[in-house]
């Protein structure tokens, strides 16, 4: 089996690496990303045959060169920095999507899997575990869901009008793992923000009232992906590690569980401040979705992949925090400190 991965330098990128390296079913993986090795890389990076390309400007020919003679393309390239710029976000992540389509098309790839998100479900109010079929139009505050829920209307016109390609999408929630660390911080916290006491020893840790959050080990969607490109089955999956996260589990891993719950407007205007002063990162938009977003039933996932999650949420969390503190990193340039 041949593989492509899209942006395969990534947190999820590494993974999936790793995870089609180690498959003795898999005998020819190629990666595409942006900035590609300039020396022979270390584990899981050696393990492809890498090509540089940029999916915000890259033609259709330069991507379908590489991904010829491809069984399976797994699309993960994805932009969250600079969160200002919103036309360069939008030329990557939806027009980069609508490229690498045609890309395989040309290339004639057979079956294509996109990563959505979680974050491209409507919004729900509920602790009600919703399954796929919840209705992926996004939250209109929230750039990030904007772009994934207009990727997911992408995929349908494709699968309508190209059904000889199969389409199969990841829909996974926060995906975290330990040498995403120093990532995380970068994307989202910035340089102000005190990394080395995230592991239990922050003062108190500011919590939107009623937040709940799911996670995923980095590992277990490559797992997942592994499963989808053997099978090809089409349609939507959703990932998450099973349980859910409230304030108390937040709290008691990063600070000690010393936390003060804030009205949800309170924290997204906070954010939108520092962000606007350029302060943070990460944009309010951010925190309307994380407000906001169902929790997601994985139960398509065991029974139609046989999929399992290998960490629980507590645990997923606590790999991420530990990762955090320690600002760890891998050698590639998304993940590098």
């Amino acid at each position: 089996m041949r593989v492509t991965v899209v942006g395969a330098s990534g947190n999820a990128g590494s993974e999936v690496l790793r995870a089609l390296g180690a498959a003795p079913d898999v005998d020819d993986v190629r990666a595409v990303a942006r900035r590609v090795p300039r020396t022979t890389p270390p584990a899981p990076y050696d393990r492809a045959r890498w090509h540089r390309a940029d999916v915000s400007t890259a033609d259709t020919d330069a991507l379908a060169e590489a991904f010829a003679g491809a069984d399976a393309v797994v699309h993960l390239a994805w932009a969250i920095q600079p969160s200002h710029d919103r036309g360069l976000l939008r030329r990557t992540n939806v027009d980069g999507t609508a490229r690498m389509l045609a890309a395989a098309r040309t290339a004639g790839v057979r079956h294509v899997v996109v990563a959505s998100s979680v974050g491209a479900y409507a919004p729900a109010h509920d602790d009600t575990l919703h399954d796929e079929s919840w209705p992926a139009t996004g939250h209109p505050t929230s750039e990030y869901s904007v772009d994934k829920a207009d990727v997911e209307a992408l995929l349908d016109a494709h699968e309508r009008d190209h059904p000889e390609i199969t389409v199969t999408r990841i829909r996974p929630a926060l995906t975290f793992q330990r040498q995403a660390g120093a990532e995380i911080a970068r994307y989202f916290l910035g340089r102000w923000v005190p990394q080395g006491l995230m592991d239990g020893r922050l003062p108190v840790l500011p919590w939107p009232t009623g937040m709940r959050l799911q996670v995923v080990h980095a590992e277990d969607v490559a797992s997942a992906v592994l499963a989808i490109v053997r099978t090809e089955p089409g349609g939507a999956f959703n990932l998450a590690a099973d349980g859910v996260l409230r304030g108390e589990d937040v709290s008691r891993a990063m600070a000690g569980g010393r936390r003060v719950e804030m009205p949800v407007p309170a924290v997204r205007a906070a954010v939108s401040a520092a962000w606007n002063a350029r302060v943070l990162p990460m944009s309010p938009g951010w925190i309307d979705m994380a407000a906001h977003t169902p929790l997601v039933s994985t139960e398509n996932a065991h029974a139609a992949l046989g999929w399992r999650p290998t960490r629980d949420a507590q645990t997923t969390l606590h790999e991420m925090v530990v990762g955090l503190a320690a600002n760890a990193a891998a050698p590639s340039p998304p993940l590098r400190r």
